[in-house]
């Protein structure tokens, strides 16, 4: 394994410049040694977004078959979207140029919330310009301090940093665990609280266990936000996401939230609700008080989206198609796609950084256009890439794509000896404990922790203000696996067992002596 490859971007987070507006200079040499790594990332588009597509990527221009957009009914280079864009932008111009309570929306906007009313079944409907603004948003307008978030703990970030933001009380239960939701709402009992989940959850592509959950917030008179951007359009009979899916009625959700970034193929968000807590955010998410309206473009386009995907199930029935033709190929190439049952889900290479960027390269100089996804987006030891399949893909497109992974990533596993022998941990399985894995995927994880607080000792010991630099990596590594410990008493004497397990001494001095600055 190359230097550059021991690292990820968690390695970089803390600093020891006296000026914020100085990256670390560690930074500036691992991004220079790792250039033909970095290269993978921001590609650029040389046309429209299509399932094949030219793009320059990795200093080369290639026609590739492209996985990595979440442009799930196929509609964003549909002509009816395109051109209904074009008739908004003659009419309405490029926008209000302010704020939507100021200077108005058109009456495009309020067609396209009339429209998401039937669509979605819930009695408003609010518009954002941003999807993770709009996720982030919704719950900094809901929460308050002393409130208590309780999301699954594989939620997307805008979700918790919106919790953050509202400075509430942020809770994690184990991804999908019913169980584990009733215990958090136990704990929590007296407190104004609310649940958040996903309809599906993007990294591992699993549907959320709604039925199950559901029952339990039910029980406890507790109120539910579910972000269906991946799910919006894409499940249900009339792609109503996830609830319609499990033949659920929109008041079985109190909040529902998507966006117009997948299977709508625009931009933007929405969340829908009882009309009094819509009238209610509209004064209190920033993020829509104090932004512009979407510009009408992007307006008419979302209109003719939802049209094209409502108009009957053609779309919808094509994507689910390709997608069990994809997974069965992939699967009987041995690749490990976890427990996705969605159109998104992952192909999980393990912890080797070198050959999940390596492989990246080759996949890319072959014709295949996917996306890397490293820690700490997800742990160290199930590094990934993440395969979205569309309705726009025909067979030979995916069939090329299954030709180039046996060539490239499957060769590549199974010269290391790893096909088929990589298995993320999954909720429900004997021995679950309180991270989600079983014990020895926990066990796994508390030890890619361990190793990251190794790796910032000599920092540390090397820093000329210790005590920030500690402080810096309490407040981002140590409280992250505190709040998704299940019993956050044990939490540090969990990272101090996984760090003995290592044999990594001086990490163990180091993990001590930050708890003494901490106390």
């Amino acid at each position: 394994m190359s230097s550059e490859a021991q690292y990820s971007l968690a390695d970089f987070y803390f600093t020891d410049t006296d000026d914020p507006m100085v990256p670390p200079p560690e930074f500036g040499k691992w991004v220079q040694d790792g250039a033909w790594a970095f290269e993978l990332f921001e590609p650029e588009m040389l046309g429209a977004v299509e399932p094949v597509m030219r793009i320059h990527r990795a200093g080369k221009d290639r026609t590739v078959v492209n996985l990595s957009s979440y442009n799930y009914l196929g509609l964003a280079a549909h002509p009816e979207v395109i051109e209904a864009g074009k008739k908004a932008l003659s009419r309405y111009g490029t926008g209000a140029c302010g704020s939507p309570m100021l200077s108005g929306m058109t009456d495009l906007h309020r067609q396209l919330e009339h429209e998401l009313r039937k669509f979605t079944g819930h009695e408003d409907v609010m518009l954002f310009n941003s999807g993770f603004g709009g996720g982030m948003g919704t719950l900094t307008g809901l929460l308050r301090k002393g409130d208590v978030a309780i999301l699954d703990d594989k939620c997307h970030l805008c979700l918790i940093d919106g919790v953050k933001l509202a400075k509430a009380k942020l809770n994690f239960f184990t991804h999908n665990d019913p169980a584990a939701l009733d215990e958090a709402l136990q704990k929590t009992a007296g407190r104004r609280r609310v649940v958040v989940l996903e309809g599906v959850y993007s990294m591992d592509g699993d549907t959320a266990n709604l039925p199950a959950l559901l029952e339990v917030t039910e029980r406890h008179g507790v109120g539910v936000m579910l972000d269906e951007a991946h799910s919006i359009l894409a499940l249900g009979a009339r792609g109503r996401g996830c609830a319609e899916h499990y033949g659920l009625p929109p008041s079985a959700i109190n909040l529902q939230y998507a966006t117009f970034s997948k299977s709508f193929a625009h931009t933007g968000s929405f969340v829908a609700g009882k009309k009094e807590l819509i009238k209610y955010l509209r004064h209190y998410v920033n993020g829509y008080a104090f932004s512009c309206a979407l510009p009408p473009a992007i307006v008419g386009g979302v209109l003719k989206a939802l049209e094209l995907g409502t108009r009957d199930n053609s779309l919808r029935e094509k994507l689910w198609r390709n997608v069990q033709h994809f997974r069965a190929g992939a699967e009987s190439l041995g690749l490990d796609i976890g427990e996705a049952d969605s159109q998104v889900f992952p192909i999980i290479i393990g912890g080797d950084r070198q050959m999940l960027y390596e492989q990246c390269i080759a996949m890319n100089d072959a014709g295949l256009f996917l996306a890397p996804v490293d820690f700490p987006s997800v742990p160290e030891e199930s590094l990934r890439y993440r395969v979205a399949v569309t309705a726009g893909h025909e067979l030979v497109d995916l069939d090329r794509a299954l030709n180039i992974l046996e060539d490239t990533l499957v060769k590549a596993l199974r010269e290391a000896g790893t096909l088929g022998e990589v298995r993320e941990p999954r909720p429900g399985a004997n021995g679950v404990n309180g991270t989600g894995y079983t014990k020895a995927g926990a066990s796994a994880s508390w030890q890619t922790m361990a190793k990251f607080m190794y790796r910032q000792a000599s920092a540390i010991a090397n820093s000329s203000n210790k005590r920030a630099r500690i402080a810096q990596l309490s407040s981002m590594a140590y409280d992250h696996f505190v709040e998704r410990a299940r019993d956050p008493s044990t939490a540090y004497d969990r990272l101090i067992r996984a760090t003995s397990e290592l044999n990594l001494r001086d990490a163990v001095s180091t993990l001590r002596e930050i708890r003494r600055e901490r106390a």
